[in-house]
């Protein structure tokens, strides 16, 4: 299927690791042009030269920046249209804050979640939108989660900030409606990552073991693999996908459904 994605520039926040690689490298392989933005300088080194390796013809651009503040994001915004135009296509993902119940947390914890979880991503599409729009095309995705969907107890601080994400994301929609920039929320469900596989060998250090054990409540009997998950992010980034806007795409093997 042809994805109309060459030529298109990508900005990918933690783009270095896990689902933001997974989806680099699906767009990258499609012709896009990349740019990622980590903290890390040597996972994003890393993730150069990866994503060299499988480029198709489009540029790979990465810069060391810390999405958090704020003058930061919009300075990558900027640089990266100055290198490699656009952005026509920004994804925003971020690692969760900790898990627990509710009521663990202080309210500075929540202070804490909505200011890495919640604001970065509202900020980076801010920042991005003007290009979008002046260029009458754009895919916003939002990475969350799937506590947006199905709310898990233990993932209280998760569920508490990616849900003002939706919020967000499902008011720019109408707003957007006519300039072609599209608007959609990914909601992952465990997929293997290397955050995912440390959760699982926390407690016997059996990192198998433990994928078995949360592979126990969806119905396909395992965890998701970052590729399934990039694969759904570029179908909504393509032209392909030109009429879905303002859903929230699930990508948890069914999970949601048995709960």
């Amino acid at each position: 299927m042809e994805l109309g994605l060459a030529n298109k520039v990508a900005l990918i926040a933690g783009g270095s690791s896990g689902l933001g690689l997974a989806v680099a490298e699906e767009l990258v392989k499609e012709g896009a042009h990349v740019a990622i933005a980590a903290r890390d300088a040597d996972r994003l080194s890393r993730a150069e030269q990866h994503l060299r390796s499988l480029s198709r013809g489009g540029k790979v651009l990465t810069s060391r920046v810390d999405l958090r503040e704020h003058s930061a994001s919009r300075a990558w915004v900027e640089e990266v249209a100055g290198k490699l135009g656009g952005p026509h296509i920004v994804v925003t993902n971020s690692a969760g804050p900790p898990p627990g119940p509710a009521s663990k947390f202080d309210i500075m914890a929540y202070q804490e979640a909505v200011d890495t979880v919640m604001l970065p991503a509202i900020n980076l599409a801010l920042s991005s939108l003007p290009y979008m729009k002046a260029g009458q095309w754009g895919r916003l995705l939002f990475i969350t989660s799937e506590t947006v969907v199905r709310p898990v107890a233990r993932f209280a601080l998760s569920g508490t900030a990616r849900l003002g994400i939706v919020g967000f994301a499902s008011a720019l929609v109408q707003e957007l409606g006519d300039c072609g920039v599209t608007v959609n929320v990914l909601a992952p469900g465990y997929t293997r990552t290397p955050p995912v596989e440390r959760t699982a060998g926390a407690n016997s250090g059996d990192v198998e073991a433990g994928l078995r054990a949360m592979a126990a409540h969806i119905p396909m009997r395992r965890v998701g693999r970052p590729e399934e998950f990039a694969a759904a992010a570029a179908f909504l980034a393509s032209e392909r996908a030109s009429f879905i806007t303002g859903t929230v795409q699930l990508v948890d093997g069914g999970a949601s459904v048995v709960g």
